[in-house]
Parts: C-alpha cells; structure tokens; sequence
C-alpha cells in the first residue's frame, strides 16, 4: 500500500513536504500544480470554492499528475473527512482544533478501529490506487493516511500539548491568519506578526514533544523556505489564485511599460 500513498511516507521519512493550495474549483488546475511538481496538491473546502462533486474529480486528477491529495475541510465536517478519504485523499486537514474533544472526533471520523471509528467503505480509493485487497487497505489505512490539525485559536494553544499527544492526530497544522485574529482580539490580521511569531516554535516544540509533524501555511515560497529553516515539515504554498494573479499582474506590468 506503501506504494499507492506518498504522504505518510514522506513524512515519516522525515522529508519537507509542500502542498499546492487550491480554492478554485478546477480539477484541471489542481492537476497542473501536481505535473508542476508539488508532492501534494490541497483542495479547499472550507474557503474555496469546491462542491463535492468537483472534489471528486479534483481528487483522481491530483493522483494523476503524482502528487498526493489533501482536502482541507469544511468547519466541523468531520463526516466529510470519512468521505473524503473514500474519494481518494490521502490526508484530511481540519480547521479550529481547539480541544481534545475536537481532536477526539477528528480521529473518529478518520481512523479505523482500534484508534477512531470510521466507518467501511473505501472502493473509489481502492479503484484509484489499483487496490485489490481490503485486508491489506484496513490493515495499513491508518498508517496511510494523515490527519493534520489545524492550530489557530488561543484556546488550541493553551489545550496544544493535549491536542499534540492525542492518539491519531499526525500533523500540527498553524492557520497564521486566524490565529493573529485571536492573539489580537480580533483587531488585526498580521499572519507574521511578532505576536504569531512568538509562538510558531511552541508548536514545534509540541510537536517534537509528542512525535509529530509540525506544519505551517505560508503565503510564498520564500516564507515556507524560512518555515522549513526554522522546523516546520508540512507547508502550504501561497494558491492557485495568488499563483494566476502574480502572473497576470506580471504580464499586465511588462504591456503597461
């Protein structure tokens, strides 16, 4: 199964992972950030655009330009993460985990027993990996497949080394934006203020601490090489729609001159 599932095992092994990031709706997009090289693509559910059945397509289109899909999902969603992972996705990122309760029923709808309680029904992943064998899928899914939990209250901080040691939690995910939201009272979005600065290494520190993956969304590819520098592993780059209007912006500069 190792095979057919290139995230877990690339964390495992202790690489850098970035992860394309895409809000538009496009199967045809996501698929050309996977051909242009990312090692995982990340389909946007929660402030995309993306309905289920684009997610659908979205997800076999990823596999097939080789990278690794992820779906970040909608506030709470946690039985469309389930469903998700049926569809093909090989990670599953959850936003505003605040508590254990919160990191408990992200793990419920995500692992197989004896660690969650998902429930059985994985054919179109099995179809897309050229799986034959649910024996060996059950046996190696929860290994397989990530969880990674977003970190971007202040109640997530002060509940971050519970959250961190939670059994079936894979990844410590910092929403920057949202958390300068709540660090400041809701006065300011700064995602590089000193006070979101200040507590990027505790995260990494939880993250050591509890053997998992510390993670970080970052607007360029600049800020992730700096992120990477500094701990993080998994890393979301800039979008789909930052990349469009950075190149038309460049293109509309040189017929403006």
């Amino acid at each position: 199964m190792t095979a057919q599932f290139s995230l877990a095992r690339r964390l495992k092994a202790g690489e850098t992972v970035h992860t394309g990031w895409c809000p538009l709706p496009y199967p045809i997009v996501a698929e050309t950030l996977a051909r242009e090289g990312f090692p995982a693509v990340t389909i946007d559910q929660q402030h995309g655009f993306w309905d289920m059945g684009a997610t659908v397509t979205g997800l076999a289109s990823i596999r097939q330009g080789g990278a690794a899909p992820i779906v970040r999902i909608p506030l709470g969603g946690f039985a469309v993460a389930s469903r998700v992972l049926d569809l093909g996705a090989e990670g599953v990122i959850a936003p505003m985990i605040n508590t254990v309760a919160d990191a408990r029923a992200f793990v419920e709808a995500t692992k197989y027993p004896p660690i969650g309680e998902r429930s059985w029904g994985p054919s179109r992943v099995m179809m897309l990996t050229g799986m034959t064998d649910q024996k060996e899928y059950l046996r190696d899914a929860n290994a397989q497949t990530v969880t990674i939990a977003m970190i971007e209250t202040q109640t997530a901080l002060d509940n971050l080394d519970a959250i961190a040691a939670t059994e079936g939690i894979d990844v410590l995910f910092v929403g920057p934006s949202d958390l300068s939201i709540a660090l400041t009272d809701g006065k300011e979005v700064e995602p590089h203020s000193a006070l979101v600065e200040r507590e990027l290494d505790r995260v990494i520190a939880a993250a050591k601490k509890a053997g998992k993956v510390p993670g970080l969304y970052c607007a360029n590819a600049d800020r992730a090489v700096f992120a990477a520098r500094r701990g993080f592993r998994f890393l979301a780059v800039g979008s789909d729609l930052g990349f469009l209007r950075m190149g038309a912006a460049a293109q509309m500069k040189i017929l403006k001159s």
